[in-house]
Parts: structure tokens; sequence; C-alpha cells
């Protein structure tokens, strides 16, 4: 069962995509010559015709952190706070792409991390937008599957519970364990926007799971995801140009508010963010 697993994730991965999304992650690895292994597109824009005015999402698969960069820091950041998070545009779209390393992509997918942001993004559908050669590809299906079985072990099973509901309730509490923008509603959405394809993968999932594997946690998966969502969204003000603005625009689209930026939170953006983050949770307007 686990050979189907790998086996449906494969052939969800090589469904076709916008050809201008394509077109997009072609351009982005050709920024990381000889350190570009892998381009995975996910998230919303998946499942929308018109492009122009989004955000599209990216995962951006390096063979080592020391090749993909010029600056030392960038690759110290990268292996120490993984992912690092940048902007990009081509052909009048924009994106923001995330990198890790094969090594930590296939890591993040599985049990030995605790921390959800990888695995519960890549348990949902995904498409391999680009790859450099067929082991890159290979090793990118093989990181992916292992996010279904990680996702479900860890949220545990119930007696009697429909495979639909364990599906909804695994990525509730993911959304739990992460400063999320996005509405309450939101976990039970990404099931229902596609409950066919959660179906299909149900059986095959399940019984990948490892034998022994552990569930729960989530009062510590939820403290340590909190505080290492600040911890990123700090990062990445340094990192990401822009990173501030990036996101005010984040949170006011998913939780309708009207946060401006002032010029002093753009010439101190790492304080900004350490300050803005406290002040939007006690506020409600994440979680």
């Amino acid at each position: 069962m686990a050979e189907r697993l790998t086996d449906l994730v494969r052939a969800e991965l090589a469904l076709p995509v916008d050809p201008r999304a394509r077109a997009m992650a072609a351009a982005l690895a050709a920024e990381y010559p000889g350190s570009a292994r892998a381009v995975l597109f996910y998230g919303s824009c998946l499942r929308e015709t018109q492009l122009d005015g989004l955000m599209l999402d990216f995962y951006l698969i390096v063979s080592d952190y020391s090749d993909a960069y010029d600056r030392r820091w960038m690759a110290a950041a990268n292996r120490l706070i993984p992912p690092n998070v940048f902007p990009f545009q081509h052909d009048g779209l924009i994106a923001k792409y995330a990198v890790l390393s094969e090594g930590d992509f296939d890591r993040l997918n599985g049990a030995e991390t605790r921390n959800v942001s990888v695995w519960a993004r890549f348990a949902q559908p995904s498409r391999l937008a680009w790859a450099v050669d067929d082991t890159a590809a290979d090793r990118a299906i093989a990181a992916v599957a292992r996010a279904a079985p990680t996702l479900l072990a860890a949220a545990g099973a119930i007696d009697g519970e429909e495979p639909l509901d364990w599906w909804r309730r695994a990525f509730a509490l993911t959304y739990s364990a992460e400063l999320r923008a996005e509405r309450k509603s939101r976990a039970q959405s990404v099931v229902d926007a596609d409950p066919e394809r959660y179906r299909r993968f149900s059986n095959a999932a399940i019984a990948a799971i490892p034998m022994g594997a552990r569930s729960g946690g989530w009062l510590r998966r939820r403290a340590e995801g909190k505080a290492l969502s600040v911890v990123r969204l700090a990062k990445a003000s340094l990192t990401y140009a822009g990173g501030i603005d990036y996101l005010a625009w984040k949170i006011n689209r998913h939780a309708g508010t009207k946060i401006e930026i002032k010029p002093w939170q753009r010439r101190w953006p790492l304080v900004a963010a350490l300050t803005l983050v406290p002040r939007l949770m006690r506020s409600g307007a994440i979680r």
C-alpha cells in the first residue's frame, strides 16, 4: 500500500498546471543554476484559472544551501530556521517561494519533526512544476508521499470516524499549531474543495502510517509552532524584500483588516515584525 500511495502522489504531481505557472517555475529554477533540483507549485492558486493579481506559491528544492547562496549568512539562516522565503516575478505574475534542501524537504515531510508547516501543506494537492532530472523528481515524490501519513498519524485515529472527517480534523489541528491569518473554516474547506481526492488517498495514506506512530502532543506542537512562526516572520523581514509589507498584505487579505505599514517599520523591519505579530495575536486577527 505504501507503493500505491507513492503512485498516487506521482500521478497527482504530474497533473498539468497553467503553462504560465510552469514557465515561472522554470524561470525560478534558472535563478539557482547548479543547485536547483525541483520546484513544486502548491496552494489555492492550483484551483484558479485566472492567475493575474494573485500570489502564486512555490517550494524550490535545492541540493545544498551553500551551493544555493552566494552569501554565507543566507545559507546559515536557511539551515538553522528553514525555509527562507523570497518574492519572485515573471511574465506579469507574482509569487513567493520557499527554499529547502532535498534533505530538509524529506525530513520536514516526516514524523521526525513536530512542526507541521511542511507536511500539512504537502498532504494537500501540489504539482511538480519543474525538475532537473528523473532522480530529483523521484526524491521530491518520495518526500511528498511522506506528508499525508504523517498528518493522519499526528491527528490519531478515532473509532468510527469517517476518513474525510479524519482529514478535516487533522487539518484543523495543524491550523491551530501555526500563526494563521485564515479564518477557522479554512481547514475544513481544504477537504471540501476536492473531497474525491481525499477519498482516493485515504486507504493508501492510512495504510502507509508506520507501525507505532505516535499521535497527539498538540499542546506542545502549538506552543512550539507559534513561537517558530514568530521567528520565521522576523527572519522574513530581513530575507524577504518588502517582507513587512507582505506580512501586512497577507493578514489584510485573509482577516479583513486594514493594517498600514509606517515608514519606521520599513526602516526597522525586524523590530516591526516582532511588535506586529503579538499585537495581531491579541486582536484575534491571526490564531
